[in-house]
């Protein structure tokens, strides 16, 4: 499983939706393996979008996420001005610090 996170912004003027939650996982099918999404809006018109998705390779998941934000963009009218501004896997830091070389 990956966590592919993905950018979306409306244009000036315009606002994210109320329900903006609802309306992504509405996007949502279950061909796109997406197990959870979540939703954290940056402003009142940006947001990211935190896909967990099966898939064999990262490429997959990262296709997977932005199939359902075009799908998104395409067919929910309350976001079709918006745009894809990225998508991919979030860098993690490591989580023990760093590690001694030999």
């Amino acid at each position: 499983m990956y966590l592919v996170h993905t950018h979306l912004e409306l244009p000036s003027g315009k606002q994210l939706p109320r329900d903006v939650r609802a309306l992504v996982r509405s996007a949502i099918l279950p061909g796109d393996r997406v197990e959870h999404v979540a939703v954290h809006p940056r402003s009142t018109s940006a947001l990211t979008l935190g896909f967990y998705v099966v898939a064999g390779a990262l490429d997959e998941a990262e296709e997977r996420a932005v199939r359902v934000c075009a799908r998104l963009l395409g067919d929910v009218p309350q976001l079709s001005s918006a745009r894809l501004t990225g998508a991919g896997v979030p860098l993690q830091p490591l989580a023990f610090g760093p590690q001694p070389v030999d």
